[in-house]
């Protein structure tokens, strides 16, 4: 059986870790070995993060959602409830713009909102 010098591979996939590693700090950066450990530690917190992300922005529209709608005096759940009622399907990534960039026009949707609310025989006030 002839013999298998196997140093090149080696040295591919070494290189190639420690490429992918630059930038990390001290010895993570330059010994296979650490560097190999931090690179397959990273890539996990790439991938959970990737998922916290979504989380993180979904609570930071919510939380503009709901400054805007205390500004008008409506609770957050209220105002849900009264765009699904209303029959209004905007997502809250652009309801937080709108709270931000256009109060006028947030200002007209919980208007609408709480008037779907508001039973048939009732009159508005508000």
């Amino acid at each position: 059986m002839p013999r298998v010098k196997r140093g090149t591979m080696t040295h591919k996939r070494h290189k190639k870790i420690l490429e992918a590693a630059k930038g990390y700090w001290g010895g993570k950066r330059s010994l296979f070995k650490t560097a190999h450990e931090q690179f397959m530690k990273s890539g996990n917190y790439a991938y959970t993060d990737r998922r916290n992300k979504k989380r993180m922005f979904r609570a930071l529209w919510i939380t503009r959602i709901s400054a805007g709608c205390r500004a008008e005096g409506v609770q957050y759940c209220r105002f849900i409830e009264g765009l699904t009622k209303a029959g209004i399907g905007l997502d809250r990534k652009v309801m937080a713009e709108m709270a931000v960039s256009d109060p006028e026009m947030f200002k007209q949707l919980v208007a609408q909102a709480t008037s779907a609310l508001k039973p048939t025989g009732e009159p508005a006030s508000a």
